[in-house]
């Protein structure tokens, strides 16, 4: 089979295209629209399914470099950690306490069925904890983790599970965020507003008229300079914390450098040491979360779901029917019912089931097809969803491989 390889450069030229691609199928294809799926799913997903084509077939095999996904990467989440205020945070404390919960049980959830579900197929229950919680509420990173783990307790086929599971969450969360959203949004006639306190109001209205202003080409790199400062910083933390040798615990670079920002933004805000330009960091933001998406879905592997067997397939698509019910009839409540609310639990549907950054996308399609970007939900779901998450995600995984391994 014939073999082509993609170095970095080449990679990153057909993320351009694929992203731009997208953004052409949506504006023409008046469904994808509707349904707010994002421009990256839709190129990435449409390149990875060629690749799965041409490998079936034994026509081609592409390799391809994605050594700038972790870059684009941390700075998206860099960026948004420019955007966690503590005056915002405080006036979304109680939606934050929901929203982390949620997550907590979610992840109790998932490992419940997956165990149960598992057992009742004929299965390792274990291989129902990799397509579970591991998988899902863990992405490709706790499946690339836990997997050898489960292994070397004996049960095979785990880290292959786990990581099969993970694209499969991947891309379904990715398409089913922005369509929950945007249907709770029509299905409940919500007024498209954010319903912030006074004192959130008057900290939005400051950034936007700080938007509005032009910028040049000093200022602009004068951001990336500190967003690649805060970039390098969360690696020398995550680094940091693993000579620890925490057992069971790692920090994602990620979130170092996430914190950092939310450290510096609010030390700023006391300050004013340094004039945050709020459309320049959108601007990095979203090119950081476009170009991370795409690699992260031209390069799926779909070929790993088709391998798996029927039954961890029917497992799959429970936990997939049980993500989409409990986001609409309970996330939802719980958050309130209003524009905020709705953001907000199409990112938890597509953290469910993918990992933080598919949970941004999806509240980015829905805030752009409404004009209003929910300050509250980019701010809470990305901290509870990366973040907190673990607090108790990790030991239930933990606790459910050992018991039932």
């Amino acid at each position: 089979m014939r073999t082509l390889q993609l170095d970095m450069i080449a990679t990153l030229a057909l993320a351009a295209v694929l992203l731009m691609l997208g953004y052409f199928i949506r504006d023409k294809v008046k469904l994808l629209d509707r349904l707010c799926i994002p421009a990256p799913v839709i190129g990435g997903l449409l390149f990875s399914l060629i690749v799965w084509v041409f490998r079936l077939t034994d026509l081609l095999v592409i390799n391809m470099d994605i050594t700038l996904q972790l870059p684009f990467m941390l700075t998206f989440f860099t960026c948004v950690g420019f955007g966690g205020s503590f005056k915002l945070l405080k006036s979304g404390g109680r939606l934050l306490i929901v929203f982390l919960v949620s997550c907590w049980i979610l992840a109790i959830i998932q490992n419940v069925v997956g165990v149960s579900l598992a057992s009742a197929l004929g299965l390792n229950p274990v291989l129902g904890v990799m397509a579970g919680t591991v998988s899902l509420v863990g992405g490709h990173g706790n499946a690339a983790a836990f997997g050898p783990v489960a292994e070397s307790l004996g049960v095979e086929g785990a880290t292959t599970v786990a990581v099969a599971s993970a694209t499969f969450g991947l891309i379904a969360g990715s398409l089913i965020g922005g369509p929950i959203g945007n249907w709770l949004i029509k299905k409940n006639k919500l007024e498209i507003k954010t319903d912030d306190t006074v004192e959130g109001k008057q900290e939005i209205k400051k950034e936007r008229v700080i938007e509005k202003d032009d910028f040049t080409v000093k200022s602009f790199l004068s951001h990336l300079t500190l967003i690649f400062v805060f970039m390098f910083g969360g690696i020398v933390i995550s680094d940091l914390v693993a000579m620890l040798g925490i057992k069971n615990f790692a920090l994602p670079n990620y979130v170092g450098a996430m914190f950092l920002a939310i450290i510096f933004r609010n030390i700023n805000d006391k300050t004013n040491m340094f004039e945050m330009n709020f459309k320049e960091v959108n601007i990095i933001m979203e090119v950081g979360l476009s170009f991370f998406l795409t690699m992260a879905t031209m390069t799926l592997k779909i070929w790993e779901l088709a391998d798996l067997a029927a039954p961890l397939l029917i497992l799959l698509f429970v936990q997939l029917i049980i993500v989409i019910l409990f986001s609409i009839f309970v996330v939802f409540r719980m958050l309130g019912k209003s524009y905020d609310s709705a953001v907000m639990t199409g990112g938890y549907a597509g953290w469910g089931l993918g990992i933080s950054a598919t949970a941004v996308v999806c509240m980015s399609a829905i805030c752009e097809k409404y004009d209003l970007k929910s300050t509250k939900a980019f701010l809470i779901v990305p901290l509870c969803g990366a973040v907190f998450v673990d607090i108790v995600a990790v030991p239930i995984i933990i606790f459910f491989i050992t018991k039932f391994a």
